[in-house]
């Protein structure tokens, strides 16, 4: 059975409950985030299912600087088995925050936008900041007097 914001699906064979499935964004306290029955509308638990949601968006992005994190010297294999690890633990994060956007939760969504955003955010301030470091530390940089 179908209505205009959501659909009505059975839990299971034996049981009468249904679960209302959102088909389009809303804004509300009442979603479902990855588990059943979490953050089960309560305020906060909500909260802290946005904060969540959050920090997996911004760990996502930073993961990336970890990639090229491998020192040189190191093993080839033991090189290749660490950017496997983060990879798969990025990815793992990247699958929770897409499952839990499709709660077609406004407040989720966003969330996740913004725990993105910083991600990329600290990830580039640490380039740029790395970067103006190098510059000034190189002795070709020292200003001469007039």
């Amino acid at each position: 059975m179908s209505n205009g914001s959501g659909m009505n699906m059975p839990m299971s064979n034996s049981s009468t409950k249904s679960m209302n499935m959102q088909m389009s964004f809303y804004w509300g306290k009442d979603v479902i985030v990855l588990f059943s029955g979490w953050p089960d509308s309560n305020p906060g638990m909500y909260v802290l299912a946005l904060f969540f949601v959050l920090f997996l968006g911004a760990a996502i992005e930073m993961m990336t600087m970890l990639e090229a994190a491998v020192k040189p010297g190191t093993r080839p294999i033991l090189g290749a088995f660490i950017q496997a690890g983060v990879y798969i633990v990025r990815m793992c994060f990247a699958y929770m925050v897409m499952l839990s956007v499709m709660s077609y939760n406004v407040g989720i969504f966003i969330a996740a936008l913004a725990g993105h955003g910083i991600g990329f955010f600290v990830i580039k301030i640490r380039a740029l900041t790395k970067e103006t470091e190098q510059q000034y530390s190189s002795p070709d940089c020292i200003p001469s007097k007039i």
